[in-house]
């Protein structure tokens, strides 16, 4: 889809397949990495690579395109690369992150698929979950890059869990709603070039969605959450919601307590946003579409996540929101911050 598409070769310099590196640092004369990106076709790895060409730090090295297939070429620029974003479905994944040489301990691997989101291996690439992950990830050589409604789920859940406010085990439901080109490449092009798709639905009624793992295990409550994602016709963005009630939190709880604990987690968080408490004031600082309706598509094309409480402390309930963008900071925004964590970067750098 032509929304997508970047210049095809601004600020992008290619290397020949014969070239071969020897440091994971740049070199003091031409200071870039050598970044691969396989799969940079699709639709995570064409927004990873736009925001990369920009970069005067990066090369990405990319083979011809009648050889981007060729599982040969890919072993040798995954291993001459110092770093790999794989953009694969996840058995591809898998089989290209097995072609690291046993001798190549500089590669860093970021895999953006859920092949390997719960792996005790690999670092998840949530560097806002502590100070702890963020250290993992500055010396880690493999790294998942989390889902795009994990992201959301987790970053509302992870620090009421720590703070002591919901219990490990809450059975809780998530209900998130996305743009369309969270479902690739096929699904774009039924909204974009055909009159003939729904203007809203559902999906994931087998309760087994593959993002659903992941959620259990980084919110910490250990326990997997009745999930609901669903897609309508526009194209990029999504609200991500947690609905609670206070009988299932730290007695006398309220909702003051739950922006507190959100907000102090996030204090010192680049992309993560608490936005202010509660329905009115939300409404007050102009964050309601004509003062109602929270709009999933205003972080489109950035690495930006807005964190929500709407609370009602008399009814003893809650909703958490996360708001980003499926693209920005559910993929390829994750990706290049994590990339730029694991090279030694400032990590804001390209986003």
């Amino acid at each position: 889809a032509s929304a997508f598409a970047p210049n095809a070769n601004a600020g992008l310099r290619y290397a020949s397949l014969s070239t071969s590196y020897s440091s994971s640092s740049p070199s003091a004369l031409d200071m870039s990495f050598k970044v691969f990106i396989d799969g940079e076709a699709g639709t995570t790895g064409l927004q990873v690579r736009d925001r990369l060409s920009k970069r005067d730090d990066i090369e990405v090295i990319s083979p011809p395109s009648d050889l981007r297939k060729d599982n040969d070429t890919r072993k040798k620029f995954i291993n001459e690369a110092d770093a790999v974003i794989l953009c694969l479905p996840d058995e591809a994944s898998i089989e290209a992150a097995s072609w690291v040489e046993a001798d190549n301990d500089r590669t860093v691997l970021i895999d953006a698929s859920t092949a390997f989101r719960v792996d005790e291996t690999w670092t998840y690439g949530f560097p806002e979950l502590s100070k702890e992950q963020r250290k993992e990830l500055e010396t880690s050589k493999r790294i998942s890059n989390p889902g795009c409604y994990p992201t959301g789920f987790v970053g509302l859940t992870r620090p009421l869990v720590e703070a002591g406010i919901l219990p490990e085990g809450t059975p809780l439901t998530v209900n998130a709603i996305s743009g369309y080109s969270g479902g690739g490449k096929g699904l774009m092009s039924i909204f974009e070039d055909s009159d003939d798709h729904e203007p809203w639905g559902g999906y994931g009624y087998s309760l087994q969605h593959k993002h659903i793992p992941e959620m259990a295990k980084y919110s910490k409550l250990g326990k997997e959450p009745i999930f609901q994602p669903q897609i309508a016709a526009f194209d990029q963005g999504m609200v991500v919601s947690v609905p609670l009630h206070y009988a299932w939190l730290k007695e006398g709880t309220t909702g003051k307590d739950m922006h507190d604990a959100l907000s102090k987690y996030y204090e010192d968080s680049t992309f993560i946003s608490v936005m202010p408490a509660g329905e009115n004031a939300v409404k007050d600082a102009g964050l309601l579409e004509r003062g109602a309706f929270l709009r999933p598509d205003t972080l489109k094309n950035t690495n930006k996540m807005e964190l929500f409480i709407f609370f009602n402390d008399d009814a003893g309930q809650a909703v958490l929101c996360a708001r980003l963008d499926n693209l920005g900071k559910g993929a390829s925004g994750a990706a290049v911050q994590n990339l730029n964590i694991a090279l030694g970067v400032d990590e804001t750098t390209g986003l």
